[in-house]
């Protein structure tokens, strides 16, 4: 399975009083993944939302192991965790500068249209999509 690393410094407004990162950032730091994700895979959410589409996240799962603060840099790890044609999951693990687990977890998601958020199947509205994400899980 392809893992896409993305560096993140932590940022004094993501944190709290006590120095740690908000842990709704997390959910923030997950999207800069998962763009930069499909970015490697040569798809931009701007192009698919030029079509009238958006991805709206169904799901999402966190697990905290270790605080992040303040001036950190950290390694987001983004992957296709699973994909069905229809639902897309992906994975992420966001490593502290020791290279140490510090927040792991999931999102889901599905594709619907924009102004009627009625859903819609990823397998026929962009095939190149549907093909790179199968490609994806074939090769773990």
């Amino acid at each position: 399975m392809k893992k896409v690393k993305t560096p993140i410094e932590v940022r004094y407004q993501e944190t709290d009083q006590m120095g740690i990162v908000y842990h709704a950032n997390y959910l923030v730091w997950f999207e800069i993944g998962r763009t930069k994700f499909i970015e490697h895979l040569g798809f931009k959410y701007a192009d698919m939302e030029k079509s009238n589409v958006v991805s709206p996240v169904i799901d999402a799962q966190i697990t905290y192991k270790k605080a992040i603060r303040y001036g950190e840099k950290v390694m987001i790890e983004t992957w296709l965790e699973q994909y069905d044609g229809i639902r897309t999951e992906y994975g992420y693990r966001i490593l502290n500068e020791n290279g140490e687990l510090a927040v792991s977890g999931t999102t889901k998601h599905v594709i619907v249209n924009k102004d009627t958020f009625r859903p819609m199947s990823l397998r026929k509205a962009f095939p190149d999509w549907h093909a790179a994400y199968s490609k994806q899980l074939n090769e773990e």
